[in-house]
């Protein structure tokens, strides 16, 4: 009897202790799903923060949609006026649109109905055709032209929304920041009044070695590439093409190469003087280059490289080469 009693005293006591432990665990359990669930919530909020800078802000020209719900007479659209404030059914004073979000301006409408007419209107505002954020791309590209933005634009993806560069495009582009974007920059954000101009190669762009924001009225131009001019004795005479930075023998390799005879040691390079229409003669030494012993010199836009004969060179050579050919008639002349 006193076993039995033992017994079953023990196992309500493992009961009691089981029930408590689940409590406890439970206990524990939910708050740290709260805090796991408040963390969760957080994320998005400082992610949706971060998106704040990014939304479209409404800009003159722009037209713009606004429903009032549940009054279809109030639904117009309207067009961003010149001073950026538009026009509304039933609202006495222009309403500044110019600079804000859908959102901010969806609010505003409201608490101006809310004011004299309605008692709890609810606003919606698209802006269905956004013309003021324009920026411009010219030159060597498929689809040049204005391009409107309605978010942050890298410059490599407007680069792609022109259609790329085309087959006359060289290796650079440059982006004129003229000053004329809208005011609505965030704060703290650097004074833009000033026209200022960037240069990019395009493949570092496209190989994300720069990273480059456009803003409203930057120009992008995308230059053509550069010609060099090869002629004298060179096996193919005529404009070489500079996608990338060339050098003289680069140029000289790409006129596929030198003829028989030709003057290595004087190499002229024709150049147009920097801000004059003045010509220099630079001279280099192409057996020099070709040992390591002098540097190989890049070439400027509009270069013209001149190859000479050596004259002497070539007598020998011709005398040579009639004199091998001469042979055969000789060995076979008969007696």
């Amino acid at each position: 009897m006193i076993s039995k009693l033992l017994s079953l005293g023990i196992a309500a006591c493992l009961l009691v202790f089981a029930l408590s432990s689940q409590a406890q665990e439970a206990s524990n359990t939910a708050p740290n799903g709260e805090k796991e669930l408040r963390a969760e919530n957080k994320v998005p909020r400082a992610s949706t923060s971060d998106r704040q800078d990014d939304k479209y802000r409404i800009g003159f020209r722009d037209k713009l949609n606004v429903q009032v719900f549940r009054h279809a007479d109030l639904n117009q659209t309207v067009t961003v006026n010149p001073n950026g404030t538009i026009n509304l059914f039933r609202i006495p004073e222009p309403v500044v649109a110019v600079c804000k979000t859908e959102r901010e301006l969806a609010d505003d409408i409201a608490a101006a109905y809310r004011k004299d007419y309605l008692k709890n209107p609810e606003v919606n505002v698209v802006a269905v055709e956004q013309m003021s954020h324009a920026v411009f791309v010219i030159g060597a590209v498929e689809k040049p032209g204005p391009q409107y933005l309605s978010r942050k634009v890298h410059l490599l993806e407007l680069l792609a929304l022109a259609g790329g560069p085309s087959k006359e495009a060289g290796s650079r582009l440059y982006v004129s920041r003229t000053g004329s974007r809208s005011d609505c920059a965030p704060k703290g954000a650097p004074d833009a009044d000033d026209a200022n101009l960037h240069t990019f190669a395009i493949r570092d762009l496209q190989e994300g070695k720069e990273t480059f924001f456009i803003q409203p009225g930057d120009i992008i131009s995308v230059l053509e590439a550069d010609v060099v001019f090869v002629y004298g004795n060179v096996v193919e005479q005529g404009q070489v093409t500079m996608k990338q930075p060339l050098t003289l023998t680069q140029a000289i390799a790409t006129a596929k190469g030198l003829r028989p005879a030709t003057k290595k040691d004087k190499v002229r390079i024709i150049r147009q003087k920097p801000g004059s229409l003045e010509r220099e003669e630079l001279i280099f030494d192409l057996n020099a280059i070709n040992k390591q012993k002098a540097e190989d010199p890049f070439l400027m836009p509009n270069d013209i490289i001149a190859l000479s004969e050596d004259k002497t060179k070539s007598i020998l050579n011709n005398v040579a080469k009639s004199f091998t050919q001469g042979i055969p008639g000789l060995l076979y002349r008969p007696y």
